[in-house]
């Protein structure tokens, strides 16, 4: 009868640029979809080039190259007799757009551009296309010589158009556009489109992923219909780590669900859907019918190929599921580890090196490195024969294969107590016992003669010897004496990463590991160029409180009982003298603030786009039952000027994984001054006044 279609869809871990290994994971993509019977590919935003190019977009070579590599799938018998959606630039009379370019058996059938281009947070899509404008409008486009002697077309169509199979017909969403108010599947639904396809490049966020379920599966509910969302996943070059959840639905519920986080390159997701059952819930639908019958066609690009077999009656359909969604703990387990694997990966690196300092946050990052170890036993047991090959690389045995997580740990995660008269014997033991249960090559050396030898410098050169408050030392030497000794754990840590395997006797360097949290970098609770400098940072996206839950999440999963009394001691720099030999220094106590409200004002300030005042008159309201209006006017206030006075501490802040969206990252996600008028004097008056209204 033909009705039941046999659709695909992916995620891709794509990385930019890297046209030889993108087109060989398109390729066997579209050979798994093949092998399983689908009929229609859809692949990931940009696929070929890789999303995360850049200014790279500027440049005639990422075009260039991305047409050589449609020319190789255009000639590929692989991608004969099955319509492959996947994504390029394209330049269209001297504009460049980010386009979808369908193609069955050496024809490109559609170019379709994006409409809606992303242009918030971490996307600057503006930047590099144009969205197409001209609604229900196609163009003819020509195309290059390259292309031309495949297809034997010289003009293809190019615009917004839908695909009319002999069968059904689909329409293409990319991205954002699901995520617009005005979304084209809305009027495509009613101009009778059954199936609706949606490449992606979207990024993990902590809590997010139920967002992107709901919206597709409740662009299907109220019109009826298949819904195909591709996605990137991976880290393609930078801080994102894209987390596939490809998926395919169908009349308001999933029918199939792709993984969130793994260590596949390749994952293809495969459904054989009854389009009849798209038509009955349609026809009950009696206001989507009233106004199906006033809408402006779409231009229909009709393929003599259908979808379906003639003889499908006894074809099963696919059933539809229950989403599983990750926790916030499970998420932070998972993808900063994949993401750290990509980078350890492709920077062709032998390792990491952790600055190890007992306290909460270096112990989460080495918890998520030793999450890592986990994934990648478990990949190799799977069967995933990339994974062992990247691993026999990296540790430089061609013969290796990792089965135990501590093993392997030690083979590729250094971790380094540094230790200065300031520190407690407890934190040394903490340091030393996590190390003992993960597995990592642990180094515990002192730092006092090199502190001790720059001191010493300054005093030859000034004649002067600063001191600790604690030893009468005013304000300026008791930090300058503390930035002396992070500074120097800073250089330990690099030099270290250099020369570590070098004594070992084994080849290669290892990657520094930075572990400042999303809220101290808010604060600004930091010395500028000492350990939270490094080449990367998985938890700097992360605030203080979901990585507590995550330390114990690691305590109940991976057994690591050490991390208990990481869990029960208060969180210290450990950089002023230590006071009968027990800690004089807390971190909340230095800040003047808690981890708890530092979340609160970064979340007002970055999502709630709240300055002082408008912080203000949204404190006053939650937290009226513990705060006077007075001590909610303070408590903004030393915020305002501890963050604008650290502010130029971002311009350096480490690459950091992005999980939050409160990350006050200065790359490109938190666009903010450097130099602040830090009296905030008019805004503070504000405050006052107020104040002395209520």
């Amino acid at each position: 009868m033909g009705r039941a279609v046999t659709v695909a869809t992916c995620a891709l871990n794509q990385w930019a640029l890297d046209f030889e290994g993108n087109l060989e994971r398109i390729s066997r993509s579209i050979d798994i979809a093949k092998s399983r019977g689908a009929r229609y590919r859809l692949g990931p935003e940009l696929e070929i080039c890789g999303y995360g190019c850049s200014d790279h977009y500027y440049e005639s070579d990422t075009l260039l190259h991305s047409f050589q590599v449609l020319a190789k799938l255009l000639e590929s018998p692989a991608t004969q007799d099955i319509i492959c959606d996947v994504g390029m630039p394209v330049l269209h009379r001297s504009v460049r757009y980010n386009c979808r370019v369908i193609f069955l058996n050496k024809k490109i059938l559609l170019i379709r551009p994006k409409i809606s281009l992303a242009n918030a947070g971490n996307y600057r899509e503006l930047r590099w296309f144009t969205p197409w404008n001209k609604a229900r409008h196609v163009e003819e486009y020509f195309l290059p010589r390259i292309i031309q002697e495949v297809t034997g077309q010289e003009t293809v169509p190019f615009g917004d158009a839908v695909l009319a199979t002999k069968d059904t017909c689909l329409g293409t969403e990319m991205c954002e556009e699901l995520w617009a108010p005005n979304s084209p599947h809305i009027e495509m639904g009613l101009d009778g489109v059954e199936i609706f396809t949606n490449s992606s490049g979207s990024h993990h966020v902590l809590r997010k992923a139920h967002t992107r379920v709901d919206l597709v599966n409740s662009a299907t509910a109220k019109n009826g219909g298949i819904y195909i969302l591709a996605n990137q996943k991976g880290c393609d070059g930078d801080r994102l780590y894209y987390d596939g959840c490809a998926m395919i639905s169908m009349n308001g519920e999933t029918v199939a669900q792709g993984s969130q986080f793994s260590l596949d390159d390749v994952e293809v997701l495969v459904a054989t859907l009854d389009l009849e059952d798209v038509r009955s819930y349609r026809a009950e639908i009696s206001s989507r019918n009233l106004a199906a019958s006033k809408v402006n066609p779409y231009p229909r690009v009709k393929v003599n190929f259908a979808l379906s077999c003639s003889d499908d009656v006894a074809v099963p359909t696919c059933m539809p599921i229950q989403w599983r969604h990750h926790s916030p703990e499970e998420e932070i387990s998972l993808g900063p580890a994949c993401w750290l694997w990509d980078y350890l990966r492709r920077s062709k690196q032998a390792g990491f090196l952790l600055p190890l300092s007992g306290g909460i946050d270096s112990s989460a990052t080495a918890c998520i490195v030793y999450s890592m170890c986990h994934q990648v036993c478990l990949a190799v047991k799977n069967g995933n024969a990339d994974v062992l090959a990247d691993v026999r690389r990296i540790v430089n045995d061609e013969t290796y294969v990792p089965e135990d997580p501590r093993e392997f740990c030690k083979r590729v995660f250094t971790t380094c107590y540094m230790a200065s008269e300031n520190s407690s014997q407890d934190t040394c033991n903490r340091a030393k016992l996590l190390a003992e249960q993960i597995g990592s090559y642990h180094i515990n050396l002192n730092i006092d003669a090199a502190v001790k030898a720059i001191v010493g410098i300054f005093s030859m050169v000034t004649g002067r010897t600063p001191h600790f408050s604690v030893y009468g030392g005013s304000s300026r030497e008791n930090l300058a004496l503390q930035n002396v000794q992070a500074r120097i754990r800073m250089v330990l840590a690099y030099l270290f990463a250099q020369l570590t395997l070098w004594t070992r006797g084994m080849p290669g360097g290892l990657l520094v590991l930075g572990s400042a949290n999303v809220d101290e970098s808010l604060r600004g609770y930091l010395t500028k160029y000492d350990c939270s400098s490094a080449d990367i940072n998985p938890i700097g996206g992360i605030s203080k409180t979901d990585l507590k839950n995550f330390i114990q999440y690691c305590i109940e999963n991976f057994q690591l009982t050490a991390l208990r009394s990481i869990m029960s001691a208060p969180p210290t720099a450990e950089l002023e003298p230590l006071v009968d030999g027990q800690l004089a220094q807390t971190d909340e106590e230095d800040m003047g603030m808690t981890y708890a409200e530092l979340s609160i004002y970064g979340k007002l300030r970055k999502i709630a786009k709240a300055g002082p005042y408008s912080m203000f008159c949204k404190l006053i309201n939650m937290w009226k039952e513990i705060c006077t209006p007075r001590e909610v006017a303070s408590k903004v206030k030393h915020f305002f000027r501890m963050y604008s006075i650290n502010r130029h501490k971002m311009t350096t802040l480490t690459p950091s994984y992005h999980a939050e969206n409160y990350s006050p990252d200065d790359n490109r996600f938190d666009l903010r001054p450097f130099l602040y008028n830090t009296t905030w004097s008019w805004q503070f008056r504000c405050i006052d006044k107020q104040v002395n209204a209520l």
